[in-house]
């Protein structure tokens, strides 16, 4: 059956009008009261979806502020996906690249959203881990660490793990914040603070292209950042791999060729 232009171009002006009715005329033929329930519904939707998904952003925010967020999104945000899952990427992205943010917004605000949007999305992947040929006892220093694909290491410039209506910072951290992102075989996802090494070695375990132990990618990490003490590094190093593998943060080892 042939679309109708007509149906369609109502359709069109129906949602521009719910979007932005302070701006767009309503379509004609609709009476206002129904309208009113759709903006309202439309509008409280968004609201409250995108509050649950960004509580600590949302419970910075004056109602007011947070109202007029939630607004430009609908005024001004294209979406590129209808998947409810994917709402809090459209709204990071909404952030990132159109948000007009106020004078006396908050510096961290963008990170903080990054966070939130990173826990929520880590929670509903679907990846999962081959754990085949995989040693959960393996030695971390002899054998190949793995990295859980349920793991996401990132580093901002404000700890925004932190951050709460208690705790507001207006300059940048000192030194970059490391975090890791992980979920557990509970489902759980929780989050590591790394140091500068600690974040340096993670990222060397995931990638690792050349098949290196532990050890020798410590011994790597100890030459790139010319740690003086090498032995000392590998000791550290080792408790480090076996509390991310305790946390569930690396999921074993693999065999080393024994040949190199």
């Amino acid at each position: 059956m042939p679309e109708d232009p007509d149906f369609q171009a109502r359709q069109y002006a129906f949602a521009a009008h719910l979007r932005d009715p302070e701006n767009v005329a309503a379509p004609e033929g609709i009476e206002d009261r129904r309208l009113a329930i759709y903006r309202k519904l439309f509008f409280n939707n968004l609201y409250n979806l995108l509050g649950n998904m960004f509580p600590v952003l949302k419970k910075l925010l004056s109602d007011d502020r947070w109202r007029g967020m939630i607004r430009q999104f609908m005024q001004h945000h294209k979406a590129q996906t209808p998947y409810f899952l994917k709402l809090p990427e459209e709204f990071l992205s909404f952030l990132e690249h159109t948000y007009e943010p106020a004078a006396d917004e908050h510096p961290f605000l963008l990170e903080l959203a990054h966070y939130e949007y990173a826990e929520l999305a880590l929670s509903v992947s679907t990846e999962e881990n081959d754990l085949s040929g995989i040693d959960p006892d393996g030695d971390l220093l002899s054998e190949i660490p793995v990295k859980s694909v349920l793991t996401w290491a990132y580093a901002y410039h404000y700890p925004v793990h932190r951050i709460c209506p208690e705790f507001l910072p207006t300059e940048p951290a000192e030194q970059p914040v490391y975090l890791a992102l992980y979920r557990n075989s509970n489902d759980k996802v929780r989050f590591l603070e790394l140091n500068a090494v600690t974040a340096g070695l993670l990222d060397a375990v995931e990638n690792n292209r050349e098949d290196n132990s532990g050890e020798a990618l410590l011994r790597t990490l100890a030459a790139r950042i010319n740690y003086p003490d090498v032995d000392a590094l590998i000791g550290h190093g080792a408790d480090a791999l076996n509390e991310m593998r305790r946390l569930e943060i690396l999921t074993g080892t693999r065999p080393a060729d024994r040949r190199r």
